[in-house]
């Protein structure tokens, strides 16, 4: 199984358009309760085809209000990406659970980590996917964690493309496929890593919600709707 190190500037640019022009920053930041709406607006937008190839079965409104409900903000780490309009575009959950029997051929450790990600329309082809994933992924390593899981349909080329980027070993059986990558453990530059792109992220963050608060205030002032 590969290994990877992640270890890279958080405020990076992710190569360039076809027209030659760099692609924007893309910035991860960790979401919380008060993120949960938004959330949830995300999931509902996306089309049956989406849901499918997020959850592997197209569900029904109710049950992705379900899932949303019932993430844990203390047991898991979900992190998210909002565009220059302050709308969460992107949303990546990292799920923790005990490592079982089927899962001790690939660790050794107490725990395993397992990726999901679901990507806007509006947000594609920039990359978004990836720095989740990596945003994850530097999350595991300085958390103990050294085996990061993808289950996903094999069709679902997004999460393909992601794990082979990533170096994952990939096993595929009746049309669902699995991904393992084995991470490096921590060390201070994979710390800072992590704790920067929060810092950039949260700053990038407050910066669009005071913008957007500012705009409402100003519509409301001016009678605009």
């Amino acid at each position: 199984m590969n290994s990877i190190d992640l270890f890279q500037n958080p405020l990076r640019r992710w190569g360039s358009n076809k027209d030659g022009k760099s692609r924007p920053t893309v910035l991860v930041k960790e979401l919380r309760e008060r993120d949960r709406r938004r959330m949830l607006k995300h999931f509902l937008g996306l089309e049956n085809n989406d849901r499918l190839l997020r959850f592997g079965t197209v569900l029904p409104d109710e049950q992705v209000e379900n899932y949303v409900n019932r993430i844990d903000f203390g047991r898991d780490m979900v992190f998210g990406v909002y565009n220059r309009v302050f709308k969460l575009v992107a949303v990546g959950h990292l799920a923790f659970a005990p490592r079982d029997d089927s899962k001790s051929a690939v660790t050794e450790k107490d725990r395993i980590a397992e990726f999901g990600v679901s990507v806007s329309k509006s947000a594609r082809g920039m990359g978004v996917g990836s720095r989740l994933f990596e945003r994850a992924a530097i999350h595991c390593r300085n958390n103990d964690v050294d085996t990061l899981y993808m289950h996903c349909l094999s069709s679902n080329k997004t999460m393909m493309h992601i794990a082979k980027k990533a170096g994952m070993e990939i096993h595929r059986d009746y049309g669902e496929a699995d991904a393992y990558l084995k991470l490096l453990p921590a060390n201070p530059a994979s710390m800072l890593q992590e704790a920067l792109g929060e810092q950039f992220a949260t700053l990038d963050y407050t910066l669009k919600a005071n913008k957007r608060i500012a705009t409402k205030w100003l519509d409301r002032l001016t009678g605009r709707k």
